[in-house]
């Protein structure tokens, strides 16, 4: 039988967030659930010695609002320094962070921005382990809005191997709650990717996506020359690695057990 834990979850309430509070709380672990919106801010620090007091394990899922580069990692170092400082005079024993495959291939932008991060949760006292997820399934329905103008939405060629929110919070909480998974701060644990069961098309599945939805705007895949992280997405370099975990349900499987009302919240 699991031992119960207590653990931790920034960004408690976000698209991964969520999944993982549910999960753990199905597991019987006594969660606290950290959001601004619950009092907790892990960047300016409020609230989050007595959020971590008595907590074994962080799970870190939490993401900033903006894309840019500066204000991304600006968000992102100082939940991290926060995180360990606080932590650390707390007692927590190791953290989990979620992160995006092929990071360490941007030399800017957000994904810059989530490399800093990275680095900033390694560098730090407790024991870190990360687990690079690919695109999520649920970040298809995001895009397509972020690129509408009118009757056309633009949206940027991509090859990933999408995967469920769900099944990457599965897994941050399997590593979360096996003692084994944790590593000594002199000795850090590899990084871990997880990933769907196949390759697709980003201009594809927002395509089937608009169709699921009855949406009449049409698709158009862009690529942008001035864009220094371009040949990154077209070329493969957010695609799995030969070790990676790979779950399901593929992006087909959840379009087609997503309800409609559903995608569209996400969505619109």
């Amino acid at each position: 039988m699991q031992t119960a834990r207590k653990i931790a979850v920034a960004g408690a309430t976000g698209r991964v967030g969520r999944h993982v509070v549910d999960l753990l709380q199905a597991g019987g672990h006594d969660v606290v659930a950290m959001s601004r919106s619950s009092g907790v801010d892990i960047v300016t620090g409020d609230g989050l010695a007595d959020a971590l007091a008595g907590v074994e394990c962080v799970i870190d899922v939490a993401s900033g609002s903006s894309p840019d580069e500066a204000a991304a990692t600006d968000f992102f170092t100082s939940a991290a320094r926060n995180l360990h400082e606080v932590g650390e005079r707390a007692g927590v024993q190791r953290m989990v962070e979620v992160s995006i495959i092929g990071i360490d291939k941007f030399t800017a932008g957000y994904g810059a921005a989530k490399l800093a991060h990275e680095k900033a949760m390694l560098a730090g006292p407790i024991p870190v382990r990360i687990l690079r997820a690919a695109q999520f399934h649920e970040f298809v329905p995001q895009l397509v809005e972020w690129g509408r103008q009118g009757d056309v939405a633009y949206v940027q060629r991509m090859r990933t191997q999408s995967v469920a929110a769900r099944a990457v919070a599965q897994a941050l909480v399997d590593l979360a709650t096996d003692p084994a998974s944790a590593a000594p701060a002199s000795t850090p644990a590899p990084i871990l990717e997880i990933a769907g069961p196949q390759e697709e098309d980003l201009v594809d599945m927002a395509t089937r996506l608009v169709a699921r939805l009855g949406d009449p705007v049409r698709i158009e895949g862009v690529s942008d020359p001035a864009d220094p992280n371009r040949e990154i997405y077209e070329t493969g370099g957010l695609l799995p690695g030969p070790g990676a975990t790979l779950a399901g349900p593929t992006f087909q499987e959840w379009l087609d057990s997503t309800s409609e009302e559903e995608l569209a919240r996400s969505t619109y």
